[in-house]
């Protein structure tokens, strides 16, 4: 696990971003990515980050989850200092504490809808059985069918599952119904949301759709590297009463 330090997250936050700048070096070239971004992420949210393409939102994903480290600020999970961990302690924090959806499902082609979620809960500490995790998704009845036999939408709920099924604290989702019709992409959703609220995993969804945000606590508004607003859903949609 990352070291701890003597500053926290604030207010019961399960991570505190405090004016993170990432800069991208392209041979002589800087391109900033984020810009003096300061978050704090709660218990049991469901967070949509909007922003149009190259905004930063992938980018902040990327720091939150402990793939990419910022340039300058500071990142804690709890009280340990993510920017301050070393790679054996970045791994750590990411196999036990966060799982991963992005929009390519990244299966293994040669192992069954069940085998490719086991795959997860063999490395973690106190993961879900993988048929509970792909019951929760719906996929029971899919469990022996290989990712060829699936549809694109049911490979992302598998892909959903191989993530919940470790019992991460956050699951972060990058344009996870971004290759997806609407009716697909409303089931994956569903699927989401269902998680947040069953398992009250933290989730954030990246998106440059913005009817997804009508499903959110609070959206973040993202653009050129920095939040530009912040707002709270007074009444939350379900999935399946908007359209996009």
């Amino acid at each position: 696990m990352p070291m701890k330090s003597d500053v926290a997250a604030d207010d019961g936050a399960i991570f505190h971003v405090h004016e993170v700048f990432k800069t991208y070096h392209m041979g002589e070239v800087d391109i900033p990515a984020l810009r003096s971004v300061s978050l704090d992420l709660y218990p049991k949210e469901f967070v949509v980050l909007l922003g149009a393409s190259g905004s930063g939102k992938s980018t902040l994903l990327n720091i939150l989850g402990g793939l990419d480290r910022p340039t300058s600020g500071r990142v804690f999970y709890l009280d340990h200092d993510l920017t301050a961990a070393s790679s054996g302690a970045l791994t750590e924090f990411r196999r036990e504490h966060v799982g991963f959806v992005f929009q390519f499902y990244n299966l293994i082609p040669s192992l069954t809808a069940l085998e490719n979620v086991a795959l997860v809960t063999e490395i973690a500490s106190n993961p879900l059985e993988p048929l509970e995790a792909l019951t929760r998704v719906g996929l029971a009845n899919r469990q022996h069918h290989f990712p060829s036999q699936l549809s694109g939408g049911e490979q992302q709920r598998v892909a959903i599952a191989r993530a919940i099924a470790k019992r991460p604290d956050v699951l972060l989702c990058d344009e996870p119904t971004g290759a997806l019709d609407y009716p697909t992409g409303r089931i994956v959703l569903e699927a989401l949301e269902s998680v947040n609220r069953e398992l009250g995993t933290i989730t954030v969804v990246i998106t440059h759709n913005v009817a997804i945000a009508a499903m959110a606590h609070r959206v973040i508004r993202i653009g050129s590297g920095r939040i530009i607003e912040v707002t709270a859903n007074s009444t939350r949609k379900h999935p399946g009463d908007f359209s996009w």
